[in-house]
């Protein structure tokens, strides 16, 4: 354990929903990571982009501290899903597909289980198209890549009633390589 390292302090992933996607919900990742610290959590680190944090904190309204960084930051109000890192780490790689692109995978993350539109599902699908749903999280597999489905851009219709954030399979990958690098590159805690 790194000397700044207290004890107490458990891996963590937030997930932002919507941020810098088309020029829209402008985040910037450094000035996010500062505000992460001054909440005083540590380790704090994104990946690309798109909204992607792993951090240690002590437990608590993690999801509500950093909507409330965002909105003091940047003046936007954007969803958050928080999951302990064990947690996130056990989600993926349980995936249920082996693609020969990670890329063609999408894991949809939500805050709550979903009601799932089966027949919107078949009606959308390519024939090579797979869905798996476990839980919180509902895994797409678009062989022919998600910009080409159909399905991918009519998932809120499909999991009714769901907020959700997704990530293909390459990045909740190197998501799980942060958590595992641990704080001081030994690894996470199990």
């Amino acid at each position: 354990m790194a000397a700044d390292q207290k004890p107490d302090m458990t891996p963590w992933v937030a997930l932002l929903r919507g941020v810098n996607v088309g020029g829209a919900n402008t985040v910037p990742m450094a000035p996010l990571r500062a505000g992460c610290a001054a909440l005083g959590w540590l380790d704090v680190r994104s990946y690309i982009a798109s909204g992607n944090l792993v951090f240690h904190a002590r437990p608590g309204n993690l999801a509500g501290q950093l909507q409330e960084v965002i909105r003091l930051e940047f003046g936007l109000s954007v969803e958050v899903l928080v999951l302990p890192g064990l947690q996130f780490h056990a989600a993926v790689v349980r995936c249920p597909f082996d693609p020969v692109e990670a890329k063609h995978v999408h894991g949809f993350f939500l805050w709550s289980e979903p009601d799932v539109d089966w027949p919107l599902f078949e009606a959308l699908r390519l024939p090579d198209e797979e869905l798996s749903v476990a839980g919180w999280v509902v895994w797409l597999h678009a062989p022919q890549g998600i910009g080409r489905s159909k399905l991918a851009e009519k998932m809120p219709k499909v999991l009714r009633g769901a907020t959700m954030t997704a990530r293909n399979l390459n990045t909740l990958s190197a998501l799980v390589g942060l958590l595992d690098a641990g704080p001081t590159g030994r690894g996470m805690p199990r």
